[in-house]
C-alpha cells in the first residue's frame, strides 16, 4: 500500500503527464469527482448541493504555474467564479492555491493577485480559503497570509495535521477561520508524521483545540470514527453548531454528508472545477488508494447505463 501511495504521489507531481491528461479531458469515472469544466456545469452542480442544504467551497483547479500570464489567467478565472457565486446567490465560497496565482514566480506578484481576489470577494461578500500546499511552500504562504491579514478579514486557511509544526501554526492563528485536514502531500519523516495512527491522533487534537478557540472550524475528513468522536466532544462541550462544519470532497461519501445534514450539522463540499484536473485527482487516489476501486466501479456503471439507453 505504501509503494502504491508513493507512486501515485510521484505521478501527481509530473507536469508532463499533467499536460497530456488535461488535453485529454476528464474521463467518465473522473467526472464523478470533478464538478464540471465550465461555469455552466459548475453552477448546476453547486445548485444541486445547495438544494440539499449542503454548502460548497470551489477550487478552480490549476497547478504547475510558472509564468506570469498563467497566474494572471488563474486570478481572472477565480474572480469569475466569485462573481458567479454573487450573481446567482449560491451558498458557496472559494478555495485557492497560492502557487496557482504566482507563488512560484514571486511573492510580490502572488500577493498582488491575492489582494485583487480578496477585494473582489469582500465586495461580493464571498469568503476565501487559502489552501496550504507542500512543506517547501509553507513559509512563503504564511508570509503572504500575514501581510494580507492586516488588510482583510474575509479569508481563512488550512492546517495540516500530518506536519509537526502545525501546533505552533494553529496557536499563532487562533483568530482565523481554519480548515483542518490530515494532509494531501507526501512529506519526509523530518517534518511529518508517517503513520495514519499518529496523524489521526494529531488531527483530533488540532480540531478540539480550534473548536475551543471559538473561531469557525472546518472539520475536513471522511473518517466516520473521527467524526463521531468530534460530535461527542462538541456535544459534551456545548459548542454552537454555527461555529463549525463538516467538510468532504465532491463525489465522496455522499450518504455520510446527507446523514450529517439530517442531524442538523452544517456540511460543506470541496468542489474541484476546471480542466486542470490531473494533479488534484491523483492526490485523492494517493491519499486513499481504495478510491481506485470506486473510480472503476463508477466508470463501469456509467458505461453500462450508456450501453442500455
Amino acid at each position: 500500500m505504501t509503494v502504491i501511495k508513493s507512486c501515485l504521489f510521484s505521478l501527481s507531481q509530473n507536469s508532463n503527464i499533467n499536460k497530456i491528461a488535461n488535453k485529454m479531458g476528464p474521463k467518465i469515472g473522473i467526472r464523478s469527482f470533478i464538478a464540471g469544466t465550465n461555469l455552466s456545469e459548475l453552477e448546476t452542480n453547486v445548485s444541486h448541493l445547495n438544494e440539499n442544504n449542503i454548502a460548497v467551497t470551489i477550487d478552480n483547479l490549476g497547478e504547475f504555474v510558472y509564468f506570469e500570464d498563467e497566474a494572471r489567467k488563474a486570478t481572472t478565472n477565480i474572480i469569475k467564479v466569485i462573481e458567479k457565486i454573487n450573481e446567482k446567490n449560491l451558498n458557496g465560497h472559494i478555495s485557492l492555491k497560492l502557487t496557482q496565482i504566482g507563488l512560484d514566480i514571486s511573492l510580490e506578484l502572488c500577493e498582488k493577485h491575492l489582494i485583487e481576489i480578496l477585494q473582489c470577494a469582500y465586495e461580493s461578500k464571498v469568503f476565501i480559503n487559502i489552501d496550504m500546499e507542500d512543506y517547501q511552500h509553507l513559509d512563503s504562504s504564511w508570509q503572504i497570509i500575514r501581510a494580507c491579514k492586516s488588510q482583510y478579514s474575509n479569508f481563512g486557511t488550512v492546517i495540516q495535521a500530518a506536519l509537526f509544526r502545525t501546533d505552533k501554526d494553529i496557536n499563532c492563528n487562533k483568530d482565523m477561520r481554519l480548515r483542518i485536514v490530515k494532509g494531501a502531500y507526501k512529506e519526509n519523516s523530518n517534518v511529518a508524521f508517517q503513520s495514519s495512527k499518529d496523524i489521526d491522533k494529531h488531527y483530533l487534537k488540532l480540531c478540539k483545540a480550534h473548536l475551543m478557540n471559538g473561531k469557525f472550524t472546518s472539520i475536513a475528513t471522511h473518517d466516520h470514527n473521527i467524526i463521531n468522536e468530534l460530535i461527542k466532544y462538541i456535544e459534551d462541550n456545548r459548542i454552537d453548531k454555527n461555529k463549525f462544519e463538516f467538510q468532504m470532497l465532491y463525489g465522496f461519501r455522499t450518504n455520510l454528508q446527507e446523514s450529517l445534514v439530517k442531524q442538523g450539522f452544517q456540511v460543506c463540499v470541496y468542489m474541484p472545477y476546471g480542466k486542470d484536473w490531473y494533479g488534484y485527482f491523483m492526490r485523492r487516489l494517493a491519499e486513499r488508494p481504495q478510491n481506485i476501486n470506486l473510480v472503476i466501479k463508477q466508470s463501469l456503471s456509467k458505461l453500462f447505463i450508456k450501453a442500455n439507453v
